[in-house]
């Protein structure tokens, strides 16, 4: 066992001895000549390295620089620069004085992907013949260093004429092998606007033919957002993928899609064109839109549903969308969703199924159409975003909805019950609720059952208030059987929602009527005509009920509604006509006379 430990002890000082003497004997500043040199002929780009390099020898043999910049060629800032480099090294190659670097390790680096940092041709270069494979081939991969690792770092990123992105705590472990195979583990934070977003990822990348073809795999990407005009939980999941790019046709695919997002679960496959084409094929097992938009309700404890979404201070506000700053207007898109279930402004759809196209802003809603509780819809149209204010034409047909989710869902007192078939057809400007509420115009027909207004029996109103008024009838009282069909057409017109032709039955009961709803201003003022049958009691005045029809009218704030239903005047008008007709028919059998004449005259103007 001694001689083991030895042994190991004297290896242990030919080792610390040999690298004591080949760093007193190998100055690292005479490799950065051939650094410069080496990286200026391998990728064109112009390396340099400020202060002296000096050696670190643990935990690995490295050189240690100071401040470093790398510009392309042409630029006029430099793609990287940063404040400590250090160069992990091979040892045996230093045997020879040669330097092999194995890993190069950046920390407080700013890197710059900006139109300013970019690679620029000399104004008087050839230009390459187009799809020049011979110069495409010879551009090749230029990183040839197995590992790269850069830590608390900053990426810089920029689109020619558009805004600014400041990437912080930005890591990057990259490791490849000679067939430029390699390896990523990429995080980093962005903050803009108010608005949070994390990002990090593992991955993988082969690039053996490029730049003719890129290939690689997105093993995991979790993400995280949240902030102002976001969902109150903000928005987190994952992602994983696999692409390839081809440089000639320009073309990519991307298989195996999984993404999640909250509580929603996607798949499927993407494939196109950049920068005008793309075609989506998705699959979600669960698609809930009210965990994903920021001005969806969001049910609090009590089932009531609130909206509660921070909001970016004024002096943070970013600049204005406009429809001119949206990508669609400048490619085309075809899109086929599908979702076992999902859930929009509360309302859970099964077997929800989407087909769209879009034509450089020009959406054609194909297929938009699923299963809403017992009922089914369909909603076809176009949205056109071609314009600065978004045009918005639908024609939606429901069949045996029930109405009062949908109520719910469009922020109306639920006051209704019963389902609904509805064709119609809506067009006007603007996407969210209060732009539908506020400019669409359109048309419909419609048809409900079982309608049941909420604390409200149609049928008990006119008995009680035929009762106050005069105890000569009766009518026996059941429970609200409500009105069993009840159609009519509707007019939407910037807000105000016009009932016309309303006409409805049950057992005992009839009603016509019409109205009118403004929902900007949360007003209604509707009336029917209620004939009700089933009166016992005096015949002539039950026939009389039986036959007239008795106004009811609803008015006023709709979460305050005021009833009217005049009961005493008809019956006191049908009384006057009643007494006006006995007394002509009496005039009519007595003789003509200057007395009778005149009574008739009184009577009869």
């Amino acid at each position: 066992m001694r001689r083991v430990i030895t042994t190991l002890a004297i290896l242990l000082v030919v080792i610390v001895a040999g690298m004591t003497a080949l760093v007193l004997l190998v100055n690292p500043n005479d490799f950065r000549s051939y650094m410069v040199k080496q990286v200026e002929q391998r990728s064109g780009y112009r390396l340099e390295v400020s202060g002296d390099l000096r050696w670190h020898v643990w935990p690995r043999l490295s050189i240690l620089a100071g401040r470093m910049s790398l510009t392309a060629p042409g630029a006029s800032q430099p793609l990287v620069t940063a404040e400590n480099m250090r160069l992990d090294v091979n040892l045996w190659p230093l045997l020879s004085h040669q330097l092999s670097v194995s890993q190069v390790m950046l920390r407080n680096a700013v890197v710059r992907a900006t139109p300013e940092s970019a690679a620029q041709q000399p104004q008087n270069a050839p230009v390459a013949p187009a799809r020049s494979e011979a110069g495409a081939s010879a551009s090749g991969w230029s990183f040839d260093i197995s590992q790269l690792r850069v830590a608390d770092s900053l990426l810089i990123w920029r689109e020619p004429g558009g805004d600014e992105f400041n990437f912080r705590d930005f890591t990057l472990n990259l490791t490849q092998n000679a067939q430029h195979q390699a390896s990523i583990e990429l995080s980093t934070s962005l903050t803009r606007n108010q608005r949070n977003a994390t990002v990090s990822l593992k991955g993988q990348l082969d690039a053996a033919q490029y730049p003719q073809r890129l290939s690689g795999k997105i093993e995991e990407l979790n993400y995280a957002l949240s902030g102002a005009n976001m969902p109150p939980q903000g928005i987190k999941g994952t992602l994983s993928a696999q692409g390839n790019w081809r440089a000639d046709t320009r073309q990519f695919a991307v298989t195996q899609l999984q993404l999640t997002a909250n509580d929603s679960a996607l798949s499927g496959d993407a494939n196109g064109t950049l920068p005008q084409q793309l075609t989506l094929q998705l699959h979600a097992s669960q698609l809930n839109l009210d965990n994903l938009m920021p001005n969806a309700p969001q049910p609090d404890a009590d089932g009531e549903q609130l909206a509660t979404v921070a909001r970016a201070p004024v002096i943070a506000a970013p600049r204005v969308q406009t429809n001119m700053d949206s990508p669609l207007n400048d490619m085309e898109l075809l899109l086929n969703l599908n979702a076992d279930s999902a859930v929009w402004r509360g309302l859970t759809l099964q077997n929800f199924q989407l087909a769209a196209a879009n034509q450089r802003g020009l959406m054609t809603l194909h297929t938009l159409n699923g299963k809403l509780g017992e009922g089914t819809f369909s909603v076809p149209g176009t949205v056109d975003i071609r314009q600065p204010e978004t045009r918005v034409a639908l024609q939606p047909v429901l069949t045996n909805v029930a109405i009062q989710p949908l109520l719910a869902a469009f922020e109306i007192p639920q006051t209704v019950q019963g389902t609904l078939s509805l064709r119609g057809d809506l067009s006007g400007e603007g996407l969210t609720l209060d732009a539908a509420r506020r400019q669409w115009r359109g048309t419909a027909q419609f048809q409900a059952s079982n309608v049941k207004l909420a604390q409200l029996d149609l049928q008990q109103m006119v008995r009680r208030a035929v009762e106050r008024v005069s105890d000569r009838v009766s009518s026996d009282e059941g429970g609200d059987q409500g009105i069993r069909q009840l159609g009519g057409n509707m007019a939407l017109d910037n807000g105000v929602l016009r009932l016309a032709d309303l006409s409805g039955e049950s057992d005992r009961l009839r009603l016509q009527g019409g109205g009118d709803i403004n929902m900007p201003k949360q007003q209604l003022d509707v009336t029917f005509g209620l004939t009700l049958s089933g009166w016992k009691g005096d015949e002539r005045l039950s026939s009389v009920l039986s036959q007239q029809a008795i106004p009811l009218r609803m008015y006023g704030d709709w979460h305050n509604v005021q009833y009217s239903l005049p009961v005493d005047q008809v019956l006191r008008q049908q009384l006057q006509d009643e007494a006006k007709s006995r007394l002509n028919q009496w005039l009519d059998r007595q003789p003509k006379n200057s007395g009778s004449d005149n009574l008739k005259k009184v009577l009869r103007p």
